[in-house]
């Protein structure tokens, strides 16, 4: 069973915000969903191991950066 954690970046600490086993919740959070929060980092962990660990951005709508020329 995977379990995620979610650590919330402030620029000086890092706090667990959610640790949990679904996956859905976990990767659809955002920085602005926690009072000063510059950055979301995600840990999955395994049978005790940590198996990855990554930060967690938020996907842009390209339509939105694009400019006509």
């Amino acid at each position: 069973m995977k379990i995620y954690v979610i650590l919330a970046f402030d620029g000086e600490a890092m706090e667990n915000v959610y640790v949990g086993t679904d996956e859905e919740k976990a990767l659809s959070l955002k920085p602005d969903d926690f009072e000063n929060c510059d950055a979301l980092f995600v840990e999955i962990w395994e049978d005790g191991e940590k198996t990855d660990d990554f930060r967690l951005v938020e996907e842009t709508d390209n339509d939105d950066t694009e400019q006509d020329t």
